[in-house]
């Protein structure tokens, strides 16, 4: 058994998918990408027909439309928002805008942080969170590496834990970030999908704190994966910084057009998606407790979950992908271990195939269609030899 589902460091590849289990990328169920289960509000769709047009010109290089309308809702100027191809692009334009040598991570956490840093040639140092924590660490621990780093990421909500760190905790590393000199960069892809009475952020307050750069998505929450698009909010000096080193039209005229139908798109979309996802995760939950996983508590679209044993990572992704529905092992994630997966939160409909196919599939203990040993093995092994490219940081 040879391959493995994450060829590239992520969720939703159905494509890999695919090839490995058989069929269409279409037909599978995918849990293993975080996206709105709603689809994009009816305003983004409609823009996106009327402005086929715009596909013949080039898209506005300042992203002055977009950006008008961000800054009215967020508080903030337009000179302290970056555009970016996806939140990913904003990484890599503060990694390559402010060159770190030593870049900070909180583990697990999203592999691209380490992926990036490493491209950009920063040495990476991280510290771990703890189970009884729900994988957050401790404030402390996380100040220690803020003194002996340049730049720092934070996820809030975090990926694959989906826990948030209490604002006042936010506040005291930011804090730490202005005594160090320290960047701290917090990565708010998923808080939409939070509350707003609930939500942990700095957002409110981010001119205090000229140190702090926040990064969010417009694509999970908009389910607009394809079109790619997400910003940065900060210190008009390192913005600036990020713009200079931005590839003219990186973000293209469609994801333009959606990006500020999504803003206009009103707060019933933003109501209807909250509740949906509280509803489902908190039944996903109860389920899948009553299976015998392990769950982490989190806030987010999305749920971290520790598989019975025998079953590992690998396994059940194999058995499940066999029956159509991919989700994401969370095995190489550092400070994990071999059964955690990730499932993302969808709707009734589909939340109930999954789970009526993942209780079928978990009274098979020995499933005779899956030589989970040798799945292990196979996927392992495929697993080390991609995340070793991207790990290699000391831990503190």
């Amino acid at each position: 058994m040879t391959g493995y589902i994450e060829v590239f460091g992520h969720g939703g590849d159905v494509e890999t998918a695919a090839s490995r289990f058989g069929g269409n990328a279409a037909d599978f169920l995918d849990y293993s990408a975080n996206i709105n289960p709603l689809g994009p509000p009816k305003e983004v769709l409609e823009a996106l027909q009327q402005g086929l047009h715009s596909v013949l010109r080039y898209p506005d290089p300042g992203h002055r439309g977009f950006k008008a309308l961000l800054g009215e809702r967020l508080g903030v100027t337009q000179e302290q928002i970056s555009v970016g191809n996806g939140a990913a692009e904003s990484m890599a334009l503060i990694l390559l805008a402010l060159a770190p040598c030593k870049v900070g991570t909180v583990e697990p956490g999203f592999s691209e942080y380490r992926a990036l840093a490493r491209q950009f040639g920063a040495e990476i140092l991280h510290t771990e969170g703890f189970e009884e924590l729900n994988w957050k660490a401790p404030a402390e621990h996380i100040e220690q590496l803020m003194e002996k780093v340049d730049l720092l990421f934070l996820g809030q909500p975090n990926n694959p834990n989906g826990v948030q760190y209490p604002v006042e905790t936010l506040h005291r590393l930011a804090r730490k970030a202005e005594k160090t000199g320290t960047v701290l960069v917090i990565d708010e892809a998923f808080i939409d999908f939070i509350p707003p009475a609930l939500r942990q952020s700095l957002a409110p307050d981010l001119n205090q704190y000229p140190h702090v750069i926040i990064i969010r998505s417009m694509t999970k929450f908009y389910a607009i994966p394809g079109l790619r698009l997400g910003y940065a909010i900060g210190h008009s000096k390192y913005i600036q910084a990020m713009t200079e080193k931005q590839v003219t039209w990186s973000v293209n005229g469609l994801a333009l057009i959606a990006g500020e139908a999504c803003l206009r798109s009103g707060e019933r979309f933003e109501l209807d998606t909250i509740s949906q996802i509280t509803i489902e995760r908190t039944r996903l939950i109860q389920v899948l407790e009553s299976y015998g996983c392990s769950v982490t508590s989190g806030e987010a679209n999305f749920i971290l979950v520790r598989v019975p044993e025998p079953w590992t990572a690998a396994s059940m992704q194999e058995a499940l992908g066999r029956r159509g529905i991919l989700i994401r092992s969370c095995a190489m994630y550092p400070g994990l271990e071999a059964g955690h997966v990730r499932f993302a939160v969808k709707g009734a409909e589909a939340n109930d195939r999954l789970l009526e196919v993942l209780g079928s599939v978990l009274e098979q203990s020995g499933d005779q269609d899956v030589d989970m040993a040798s799945v292990d093995q196979g996927i392992q092994q495929g697993h080390t030899q991609h995340f070793e490219k991207i790990k290699g940081g000391k831990r503190l």
